[in-house]
């Protein structure tokens, strides 16, 4: 990771400044900006907006970070942007990140987009998805402590540069803060998506709940999604979707590997994503309400950048046993140093790959695959193939 706007700046320059043709929505925020930037983007798709979408990481595939009304990006054109923005970008040492966004906005232009829902790498200020300063609108999910040594060892330091995203435009701020991120976006008079939000029913398929007394509905699953949507909903509002399209976009609103429930006849998987102490949270909360602890197994991968200890204390709450699993990436965290962490669990099993993970925990009800994005692949691909 190399961070800074520049270099990217000046590859969007040499590609013909593409962003500038799109009504760009940029999304920041620790946790839920996957989540904000689907809803928001579903939104514009039912409402008849061409719209196009740029997420980071990937689930399965590298190609699902590019969207075309929130379906896969035609391989072909996909392919030659990225090839047009490599050879650009080899002249200006650009990063991957940095040649992925460019890609993105010369697709969504030459695929005839009226909008770009971009969400941010890491950070905002700095993030290469900054580099575009003509924005119609920014929109900051959820803030916690995580990359300190990227963004600051504080609430208000990684909320300055969430912030960054907002120059020159509106900005809407999801109302799942923390008391230090609320204060700092009240005092920047950022507007917040803070009208009372009530949850009427949530299960394994969906939540069904209140926004400021209008009902809504999303599949998507946990304490989380209802102000996640609530942030696209202010969004919408501001750009003046109609309701009809606000609420049919929220209820058609999906996304892998964020409280991701999959059925295999009486076992129960759920692939989440969760990989701070602020996004374990909802997750403990699911299955403290779906499944009893003693019927349910995780396994488990970090990063050597988290907050293990914090994590599965928090995921120890609703999980008897777990099965780690070291992470393929070169940022992994060593295995012993996971299990010194697994004591509040009544077992738990050191293992070679995600297969033999679950194998481990087969005796359970309920497994959880959770604590970073790449074991997310692997899990759904033995899952599909068992």
């Amino acid at each position: 990771m190399d961070f800074g706007t520049r270099r990217t700046a000046e590859l969007l320059a040499a590609l013909g400044n593409p962003q500038n043709a799109l009504k760009i929505i940029h999304v920041a925020g620790t946790n839920g900006k996957g989540s904000v930037s689907e809803y928001i983007a579903r939104i514009l798709v039912a409402s008849g907006k061409r719209t196009g979408m740029f997420t980071s990481p990937y689930v399965s595939n590298f190609a699902e970070q590019f969207s075309i009304n929130c379906a896969p990006a035609p391989q072909k054109e996909l392919a030659e942007s990225l090839e047009i923005a490599l050879s650009e970008g080899q002249k200006r040492d650009a990063t991957s990140f940095e040649v992925q966004t460019a890609a993105a906005f010369g697709l969504f232009k030459r695929l005839n987009c009226e909008y770009a829902v971009i969400e941010c790498g890491l950070g905002g200020t700095f993030d290469a998805t900054n580099a575009v300063r003509k924005k119609q609108l920014a929109l900051i999910a959820s803030i916690g402590l995580e990359h300190t040594a990227y963004l600051g060892n504080t609430i208000e330091e990684i909320c300055a540069h969430k912030a960054g995203i907002a120059a020159g435009c509106p900005a809407i701020v999801s109302a799942l803060q923390p008391p230090e991120a609320r204060e700092y976006f009240k005092k920047r008079s950022f507007a917040f998506a803070d009208k009372p939000i009530e949850i009427e029913k949530s299960d394994l398929f969906g939540t069904h709940f209140r926004y400021g007394g209008d009902p809504f509905f999303t599949q998507m699953v946990g304490f989380a999604q209802p102000y996640n949507a609530a942030l696209a909903i202010e969004g919408a509002r501001s750009l003046g979707v109609e309701e009809e399209y606000i609420r049919s976009g929220i209820a058609a609103a999906r996304l892998a590997g964020r409280l991701e429930v999959i059925l295999r006849g009486e076992k129960v998987f759920v692939l989440d994503a969760s990989h701070n102490p602020s996004a374990f949270q909802p997750l403990a909360d699911f299955a403290g309400k779906n499944f009893l602890r003693e019927q349910t197994g995780a396994v488990f991968s970090s990063l050597s950048d988290k907050d293990v200890s914090k994590n599965l204390e928090i995921l120890s709450g609703v999980v008897g046993e777990i099965a780690l699993v070291q992470s393929s990436s070169p940022r992994a965290m060593a295995m012993d140093r996971m299990y010194n962490n697994c004591r509040p669990f009544e077992r738990a099993y050191k293992t070679s790959g995600v297969g033999e993970a679950i194998a481990a925990l087969s005796h359970c009800k309920n497994i959880i695959i959770c604590g970073t994005f790449t074991i997310l692949k692997e899990a759904r691909e033995w899952i599909e193939n068992a």
